[in-house]
């Protein structure tokens, strides 16, 4: 099936073209299910986005039954200026009336990353109440070299089909991290993919064209993705695909 991708003339316009369809999946959730689950992506690619929903339509969506989850953490403290929770506190959360009971970061303070990705799977199958992984809307991104999530090229993680949530070594920094699985990120019912800048515009033309190996372009596996899956991008990291 041909990809949903929809350009945009730069970041702005398109954070807010993903952030009006983020308001709609989550209502339409709310309305439908009574809750919502949303998982956060990390990185600098979100922000503005985060920044959008947290201003522009912060009274547009049912805060109060909003489950906010994470696709990927840095083993550090929830303090440390690398976490993806500290970012998305600081650039939504702490902005927004979404209860604390309802938000559910990766655990950092244990000794063992391993430990923590059991914790927090153990939280998601509590949610789910034992069935599968199925998020309502799933926020990613990709990086340079084709990861998603903390999901790089050549990770044994990629692998894993029966757990949700495994601890990672990456060739990043920091290096441990904590990442939701395949079978996790593909089960959602919404994903947004949000690419930006012409470092990324090889690693999106392969993956976008369908025949990329997961194992070299780990964003390819967003490809697989049981429910709807959009890939918002700027005109910069599209400079490589064809029309």
């Amino acid at each position: 099936m041909k990809p949903d991708v929809r350009v945009f003339p730069d970041a702005n316009a398109l954070s807010l073209g993903a952030a009006e369809a983020a308001v709609e999946t989550i209502t339409d959730a709310v309305r439908s299910r009574g809750r919502c689950s949303l998982v956060l992506s990390g990185g600098s690619t979100p922000r503005l986005l985060y920044s959008v929903l947290a201003s522009r339509f912060r009274d547009q969506i049912p805060w109060a039954h909003v489950h906010v989850f994470w696709g990927d953490e840095r083993y550090v403290a929830h303090t440390d200026a690398r976490s993806n929770y500290r970012m998305a506190a600081a650039a939504l959360l702490d902005h927004v009336p979404c209860p604390a009971a309802n938000v559910h970061p990766m655990p950092t303070h244990l000794a063992d990353a391993d430990a923590a990705a059991r914790e927090y799977e153990t939280t998601l199958r509590r949610y789910f109440a034992g069935g599968p992984p199925q998020f309502d809307l799933m926020l990613l991104g990709i990086g340079t070299d084709g990861h998603t999530a903390s999901l790089f090229p050549g990770s044994p993680a990629l692998a894993e089909r029966a757990r949700w949530v495994v601890a990672v070594t990456t060739p990043a920094e920091p290096p441990v991290r904590l990442t939701l699985t395949v079978p996790a990120l593909t089960g959602s019912v919404h994903t947004d993919v949000l690419v930006t800048g012409t470092g990324k515009a090889q690693a999106l033309h392969h993956v976008l064209a369908g025949t990329a190996d997961p194992e070299t372009y780990p964003a390819a596996v967003i490809r697989r993705a049981r429910g709807d899956a959009i890939w918002w991008v700027d005109r910069e990291a599209a400079a490589h695909l064809s029309d």
